[in-house]
């Protein structure tokens, strides 16, 4: 039967009857009955003891609102922490039933309420529901006397009105059940008084209505019946069996026929609880009292206390508790040592007080674990329910959690706890919690208990893998071998197991024409970076690229870094000889006409020759080598210029053809070399002048032919100039309008420029590049300086051709020792730069590749020709610096120049210049 607060539900019927709808319909006054019930947190039913299996008890799926086909899906159970066997729930029609036989006095003894208490839980979600089942007591126990006979011995001397207690009779049960009646066999002498004291205990005496006469009767049989309130009635009977005695008619006699006394629970063995005095007016051994408990002795009673018989002290003898036992009734009996001993009577109240004993108890149960990092607050994680023995103040429990933790305590019913989420959880800041319930009673001083419960908080993939650096730079020297290992990459994610599992790949991009997968590997698990091929510093000095690192979670989550790998240069390119066009012969050698009349330091030649290699390795030097049929001794070469000159005056001894062999190497380990061959042939200074007027009269008739066009040329050279301003106005306007393009970039075209007559220089007008990292060949400028050049004579000879084309002249030149220099270059750029007598500085594919200078002018050694590298060159420098002036005063040579200072900016791959403003 279902239990709720009348009041409201006849409140409710009122209204609904005030409103003129009468009666409510049966289903309607269930559902508003279930309403109430839910409202208030808890469920009552109510069941007889002693019911047979079976028996109905609620509806308690429908009373909780739940649907019969949730039940077993979300783990419909019923907990209890009494007897769990004794109700039971059919997970086929929700309804709460008897399951074993319910005792309600073994269940709760003589209290007065007695109740079940069911926690029903249902997860998915979790739920809690609480359930009290009131066990209502029905009339199975009789009332039971202490003995089924009782003797008693009455003087025949005791006046009328005597009163003799008896021992009443005890009824299991409670209530009405319990409520005894006592009858008295019929008889003349004595009847039956009860009385209720304050403390509802009945006192039931036997009453001498007359005189007794032994000698008339010596025993009286009599029987006493004791019935309870319950329907049908139960009985018990005792057979009071009383002699008369005869003499001694004063029994003792106590102060008070009750006493009161209270004692902790906690006192001492042998504390006193009281010290009983009574007294006869007899004299003799009628008047020595001896004091005992009145037989038969509760178990309790004697269990607790002993009872001194010559003092009448009452003292404790074991510890009391308070949980087991609130309060003892004892009797005690005083009497006398007469022939016929008299007895005197009265009962002693033992309140055992309260002490705060007992530690309270926590139990956890249902744990939900582990918890995910991104849970919802409010998540409910575990139930706590906590109890403590001890009553009133004692017995009031709180309960508490460990300070600074993401969960908190939320009191459902009572003593029952919920463990929720407070805060948002994080595992990679704590994986885990150890949690500390702590439960304190209301005592002084107070006792508390503790539980712990440990949370795992599982991981969620909220962490991308990280790396060190955003960016990597690696050096990695020319020619390495296939599949050489060159650097490994590490990313760190702070999630745990499949989410930090990071698995590496490369993006992939185009560098030039070629995919840069072509170039390297990343392996997914180690990280490890692969060169897949031999890289070549003259064709990719700078590779960069992207690797991507990836975590295996759901969804995954990832993030990138770029690695720049720096090719470093070795010695792998000869140098490369560069002769001049009309230069024949199977070794490609170089033939010059040498007056005999020239003297010492004359310059008859030079050999020139680059080296595609950077630095150290592409820095080169000349030595004369031996040749067959060569004069000993009248020639040398510059060490680092190539200039052929003489040491000596020629003379007739000279053989008319030398042949010269000199062997270029450069400074790398180890040196590699190349032999250029020098064929000088000696002529007459007539021979020589002839030849010097064919080229005369040539330049004579060249300028006449010139002259004769004069006015035709002037007008064709302001046309073209005109129309080449109008070509530079309109490209300029268009490079400033159009926006720059991201990925084109192609090899630019070097700048042809003439050196001045006057020793000016001058640099092309390109300033603006766009220079692609990894992604083609590099562009750069091409400038020339030349302090000593003559002028142009015609338009054959003033034309400036590429490379070797504009380097060479028909005859030797005198050295010039008026100019020196300074460089300072990064080491491994891909520019180089050539410098040479004419004063062309190249740089870019189209030119030689040559990381050092080679000084080419025809210095005098060994006071100008020898020109060290420039050592100390920084990995950024990324200039060159030229000077010209005076020269070495020790050298003969023109009037000297002013000195000036030239600086040109090499840029550095993967840089864009910005145009000038």
């Amino acid at each position: 039967m279902l239990h709720m607060s009348l009041e409201r539900f006849e409140c409710t019927m009122l209204f609904w009857r005030r409103e003129g709808a009468g009666a409510p319909p049966l289903p309607l006054a269930l559902l508003l009955l279930a309403a109430w019930a839910a409202a208030s947190g808890q469920l009552h039913y109510s069941v007889p003891e002693e019911a047979k299996h079976g028996t109905f008890v609620g509806r308690i799926a429908q009373d909780l609102g739940l649907e019969l086909a949730e039940l077993v899906p979300r783990l419909f159970r019923v907990a209890s922490k009494s007897r769990g066997d004794l109700l039971e729930v059919n997970l086929q029609n929700g309804i709460l039933f008897v399951n074993s036989r319910i005792d309600r006095e073994e269940l709760c003894g003589r209290s007065a309420e007695c109740g079940i208490h069911l926690e029903v839980i249902v997860d998915r979600p979790l739920q809690v529901f609480h359930v009290e089942v009131e066990v209502k007591d029905v009339n199975d126990n009789p009332p039971v006397f202490p003995e089924s006979k009782k003797r008693i011995g009455i003087a025949e001397s005791r006046p009328p009105d005597t009163r003799f207690p008896l021992d009443g009779a005890t009824d299991a049960d409670i209530g009405v059940n319990s409520a005894l009646t006592y009858r008295l066999s019929p008889n003349d002498y004595f009847a039956l008084d009860t009385q209720n004291n304050r403390e509802q205990k009945s006192s039931l005496s036997l009453v001498l209505r007359k005189s007794l006469d032994r000698e008339e009767i010596q025993e009286h049989d009599l029987l006493l019946t004791a019935s309870d309130g319950g329907k049908p009635e139960l009985t018990g009977t005792v057979q009071l069996l009383i002699t008369v005695l005869d003499v001694n008619d004063n029994a003792p006699e106590f102060d008070k026929f009750t006493y009161k006394v209270r004692v902790l629970e906690n006192a001492f063995n042998g504390t006193l609880v009281i010290q009983l005095n009574a007294t006869d007016p007899d004299d003799g051994t009628n008047g020595d009292i001896v004091y005992a408990f009145r037989r038969p002795v509760s178990p309790a009673v004697a269990y607790a206390f002993v009872i001194n018989p010559n003092t009448g002290e009452i003292r404790t003898k074991r510890n009391l508790d308070f949980e087991e036992n609130k309060s003892y009734e004892i009797p005690v009996e005083a009497i006398d040592k007469g022939h016929i001993p008299m007895v005197g009577h009265c009962t002693v109240l033992v309140e055992v007080l309260d002490v705060n004993d007992n530690v309270p108890e926590v139990t956890i149960t249902s744990l939900s674990l582990p918890i995910k990092e991104d849970a919802q607050l409010g998540t409910v994680i575990a139930l706590i329910s906590v109890s403590d023995r001890d009553s009133g103040a004692n017995g009031k429990v709180t309960c508490t959690l460990t300070p600074h933790v993401p969960f908190k305590l939320v009191s459902t019913f009572k003593n029952y706890y919920s463990l929720v989420l407070d805060s948002a959880l994080d595992r990679e800041s704590a994986s885990a919690y150890e949690l500390v319930v702590t439960a304190r009673d209301g005592g002084s001083p107070p006792l508390w208990a503790s539980a712990s419960v440990s949370v795992e908080v599982a991981d969620v993939n909220d962490n991308a893998p990280a790396f060190a650096q955003p960016e990597y730079t690696v050096f990695v020297k020319e020619n390495n071998p296939p599949g050489c290992h060159i650097f490994t990459l590490s990313a760190r994610d702070a999630d745990a197991q499949e989410n930090a599992r990071v698995s590496y790949s490369l993006v992939e991009r185009r560098v030039g024409e070629r995919a840069v997968s072509s170039y390297v590997s990343v392996h997914a698990e180690s990280g490890k970076v692969y060169a897949l091929q031999p890289l070549d510093r003259e064709e990719l000095e700078l590779l960069q690229f992207q690797v991507s690192a990836r975590d295996a979670g759901f969804p995954p989550l990832g993030s990138n870094v770029t690695l720049q790998v720096f090719v470093l240069d070795e010695n792998d390119n000869a140098p490369r000889l560069l002769l001049p066009p009309g230069a024949g012969g199977a070794g490609g050698a170089l033939s010059e006409l040498v007056p005999r009349s020239v003297g010492a330091g004359h310059v008859v030649a030079k050999v020139r020759a680059v080296d595609a290699d950077a630095g150290y390795n592409a820095w080169l030097s000349y030595e004369l080598q031996a040749a067959a049929g060569g004069a000993r001794g009248a020639f040398r070469v510059a060490l680092y210029t190539g200039e052929v000159s003489t040491t000596r005056a020629l003379d007739e001894a000279d053989a008319p053809r030398q042949r010269l062999l000199v062997l270029v190497k450069d400074h790398g380990e180890p040196a590699l070399a190349a032999t250029a061959t020098v064929l000088l042939s000696l002529v007459e200074s007539g021979q020589a002048l002839k030849a010097s007027s064919r080229a005369s009269a040539g330049a004579a008739g060249a300028e006449a032919a010139l002259l004769d066009v004069n006015v035709y040329l002037i007008v064709a050279i302001c046309a073209v100039s005109s129309l080449l301003v109008l070509t530079l106005l309109l490209y300029t306007a268009l490079r400033c309008s159009a926006p720059p393009a991201g990925g084109a970039c192609g090899p630019a075209k070097p700048t042809l420029v003439c050196p001045s007559a006057g020793g000016s220089w001058s640099s092309s007008q390109q300033r603006r590049q766009r220079v692609c990292s990894g992604e083609g060949p590099p562009k750069a400028d091409l400038m020339a300086f030349s302090p000593s050049v003559p002028p142009c004579l015609s338009s054959a000879e003033a034309t400036c051709r590429r490379e070797g084309d504009s380097e060479y002249l028909q005859e030797p030149r005198q050295p010039n020792p008026d100019w020196r220099y300074s460089a300072s270059l990064r080491a491994g750029m891909h520019s180089s730069v050539h410098l040479e007598e004419a004063g062309i500085l190249r740089a870019g594919p189209g030119g030689p590749d040559q990381q050092w200078p080679t000084v080419s002018s025809a210095t005098p050694e060994p006071e100008a020709g020898e020109v060290s590298p420039p050592v100390g060159a920084g990995v950024n420098s990324n200039s060159w610096t030229f000077k010209y002036g005076p020269g070495n005063p020790k050298q003969s040579g023109p009037e000297p120049k002013k000195q000036t200072q030239v600086s040109f900016l090499l840029r550095r791959k993967g840089e864009a210049s910005q145009p000038r403003q």
